[in-house]
């Protein structure tokens, strides 16, 4: 499969059921159900949008980094990507994306990964992991269905770019996205999205600018794909 798949979108927005904006450092939860289209939005470019997913009625069913790699034979997620779970379910389909690469090694930033990374005095700023567990207590509390830190394990950085070098190094470098560039994803069952739009300020994954991301999700009978 090729590294990237530039493929861009039939739907419109104004179709959309559901849209919101998801400000930089914040979290976003929600079910997208069997069908539904999701597409993500890169409002001002560069900006990394951390992303797990798991199976709408089983939170211990959720993505596999290996998994979905091992499935596709690619490191990088472009169009046509599958995200496999760890129970070898097919949760979604990349089905539209005008970036065209997309890091599932890279992880999420934390705390402590901030302090190993780049300096001790980086602890207190705001990192995915925190943003993660913010929503998944909000969604407990909405739901009665538990979901915490516990439950946080390999993410997808939709519009990172994390080259791996030929020694199997990870690095980061400047983004490939761009103002207005999206990736769009279709669920291939009923699937629960937990997103940290990243506040990373120390590398060039958000071109050292958190911004805004959009959300958009389009009812099953009005997809094209």
């Amino acid at each position: 499969m090729p590294e990237t798949i530039i493929q861009t979108s039939p739907l419109l927005a104004e179709d959309a059921a559901f849209t919101a904006t998801v400000g930089a450092g914040d979290p976003f939860v929600h079910v997208i159900r069997k069908g539904e289209v999701v597409r993500i939005v890169d409002l001002e470019g560069n900006q990394a949008v951390d992303t797990l997913f798991y199976n709408a009625d089983n939170y211990a069913d959720r993505y596999s980094a290996q998994d979905t790699i091992r499935h596709q034979k690619n490191i990088y997620l472009t169009t046509g990507s599958e995200l496999i779970s760890t129970e070898r379910h097919h949760l979604l389909t990349i089905v539209a994306d005008t970036c065209g690469r997309h890091d599932t090694l890279g992880g999420a930033c934390s705390a402590e990964s901030n302090m190993v990374r780049y300096a001790i005095d980086k602890r207190p700023m705001h990192a995915c992991r925190q943003a993660f567990i913010k929503g998944a207590l909000q969604w407990s509390e909405q739901t009665g269905r538990q979901l915490d830190k516990r439950d946080l394990t390999a993410n997808i950085n939709f519009f990172m770019n994390v080259p791996v070098t030929t020694d199997g190094s990870l690095t980061f470098a400047d983004g490939v996205s761009g103002a207005g560039k999206y990736v769009e994803l279709r669920a291939e069952m009923d699937v629960l999205v937990v997103i940290s739009n990243c506040p990373q300020l120390n590398n060039p994954c958000n071109a050292y600018n958190p911004t805004p991301v959009s959300i958009l999700i389009w009812n099953a009978e009005l997809r094209i794909h």
